[in-house]
């Protein structure tokens, strides 16, 4: 069993890295890379060059090319210890015709455009756009000087995988930052509750998260910010942020309780000190107020919010509906075999074919008039909750759930009625209820078990359709939505999410079949 299972992992883990290499081509290969401005509200804001830098500086970002500018190799230079200052500021001054104002920048000039083009860059060389016969730029007319270079799919496939997974170090605030003695300090009185308590933290100087791991009254009660999981990155549904984070971040109103801010300040506030990460300079070009709240430029916080993640709504919501599922099916599919061809059978059968004949749009949309005039909630209302708005939702989700199941438990439990050996248990004397009990079922169940971890699993996923005619502020429509704004980022991180469900889900629907059944082994015997 061990060695099947290892097997099974490596092949899946293969499959998800080919599925994710096929979307990859399929989107950054037949797609144009200009797509991905239709949703950006800054794109239509720049103008002249600075539109085509723009351009270049979020195509790097978002992995379509490898980007460097002319500025970005003298700091480079200067890091490296090759230049002082003096000669940093005389080389930086290239002129309106990027030629360089003096001798200094037209060396430095030429060695950029030689280097990056030795390496397969390509060097573009945007000249000065003045006002009419003026000295002064038009907006966003000044010179620049750059070279990129198209990352192969083969290495942004290799850049995202090897980027999944990263760990927090000290190491992540540059070295030229003065942010005191790096390391790592643990306490067992968390100054985000004023030290009074008792609730230990871990947390970090020179990391990007303050907070590596704290403990706090919400489950699981114990969190963690040292391992972090990178889907990828959204530049339209939520700028800038992580696939992984959109689906798991709170959402609803605002959540106040009292904070003790790092310098003592004590207020009602909805900001999570917890998730504090460093962003460079911020605490001396920040508001009076974030100086007055912090002591270093640990300053980025995420909201604390009323409401679940967008995961936790549809997981609600789908797991719900899977235990509704199966607690009604299971009973309903084996009496429609035991009354086959009677009353009860034909009625399940007209509404299996009923499900199963009808658009699950014409239904759901059915079931929300229904509920309607029954006072039920028919939208999500996330600043005024109730449990009520999941109930129409879960119905409509666990409906065509019990329909297919009730069909096939009926057709497997008829199967293994008709089979030979439940006619030599009658010959040998066992009762009816002891043969149901001890075959018929176990042997029909054996089917629909393996289907149990898929349905638990991809309730995570949501449902397109039943989340938006509820408006539920789930991971449903997540993925439709990314594709219709060309949100290459979640489209990537989305399909990576599904293709690890799905192997995990076949994986743990073989475990379960061999424990509800010791004759199924996946272990091959020599014989």
């Amino acid at each position: 069993m061990t060695k099947y299972l290892v097997n099974r992992v490596l092949r899946g883990l293969v499959s998800v890295v080919i599925v994710v290499g096929i979307v990859m081509v399929m989107i950054y290969s037949c797609l144009d890379r200009n797509l991905i401005f239709a949703a950006d509200p800054n794109y239509s804001h720049v103008k002249a060059n600075a539109k085509e830098v723009y351009m270049m500086q979020q195509w790097e970002k978002y992995g379509y090319l490898d980007y460097v500018t002319y500025a970005d190799f003298l700091i480079q230079l200067k890091r490296d210890g090759e230049i002082d200052q003096e000669t940093y500021d005389q080389a930086v001054k290239m002129g309106n015709k990027v030629t360089g104002e003096n001798d200094v920048a037209a060396e430095y000039i030429a060695r950029f455009t030689e280097e990056y083009e030795a390496n397969g860059y390509t060097v573009e060389t945007l000249e000065a756009k003045m006002k009419g016969k003026t000295k002064k730029y038009q907006d966003g007319g000044q010179p620049y000087l750059f070279a990129y270079k198209d990352i192969p799919l083969p290495g942004r496939l290799v850049n995202y995988i090897t980027g999944l997974i990263t760990v927090d170090n000290i190491h992540y605030v540059p070295p030229e930052e003065d942010i005191g003695e790096r390391g790592i300090t643990f306490t067992t009185h968390d100054p985000a509750y004023g030290g009074e308590k008792f609730s230990p933290a871990i947390m970090g100087n020179g990391t990007y998260h303050k907070y590596l791991f704290y403990c706090n009254d919400q489950f699981p009660f114990i969190h963690q910010n040292l391992v972090n999981i990178n889907l990828g990155t959204s530049y339209s549904i939520r700028r800038d942020i992580d696939v992984f984070q959109i689906m798991t971040d709170t959402q609803g109103s605002y959540s106040y309780s009292i904070v003790t801010y790092p310098t003592g300040r004590v207020a009602e506030s909805a900001d999570d000190l917890h998730s504090a990460t460093y962003s460079l300079g911020s605490l001396s070009s920040g508001t009076d107020i974030l100086r007055a709240n912090f002591v270093d430029d640990y300053t980025n916080v995420n909201t604390n919010k009323s409401g679940l993640s967008k995961m936790g709504y549809s997981f609600t919501i789908g797991i719900i509906s899977v235990i509704m599922a199966y607690l009604l099916a299971i009973p309903l599919g084996t009496l429609m075999a035991l009354k086959k061809d009677k009353f009860i059978d034909k009625l399940g059968t007209i509404y299996i074919v009923f499900i199963i004949a009808v658009p699950s749009l014409a239904y759901i949309f059915l079931f929300k008039a229904i509920g309607g005039n029954f006072g039920l909630p028919t939208t999500f209302d996330m600043e005024n909750p109730t449990w009520l708005m999941y109930v129409l939702p879960i119905i409509s989700l666990a409906l065509p759930s019990i329909a297919n199941l009730m069909k096939w438990l009926r057709r497997y439990m008829i199967d293994q009625m008709n089979s030979d050996y439940v006619k030599f248990a009658r010959s040998g004397g066992l009762s009816e209820g002891e043969i149901f009990s001890k075959h018929i079922l176990k042997n029909a169940i054996i089917p629909i078990v393996h289907g149990i971890p898929s349905s638990v699993l991809f309730a995570m996923t949501g449902a397109i359709i039943t989340e938006r005619v509820y408006v539920v502020p789930g991971a449903g429509n997540l993925l439709t939505r990314a594709i219709n704004a060309y949100d290459n980022g979640v489209i990537v991180g989305m399909t990576l999410f599904y293709a690890l469900l799905t192997v995990t889900s076949v994986i743990l629907g073989d475990v379960l079949m061999s424990v509800m059944d010791p004759r199924i082994s996946f272990t091959s015997k020599s014989r």
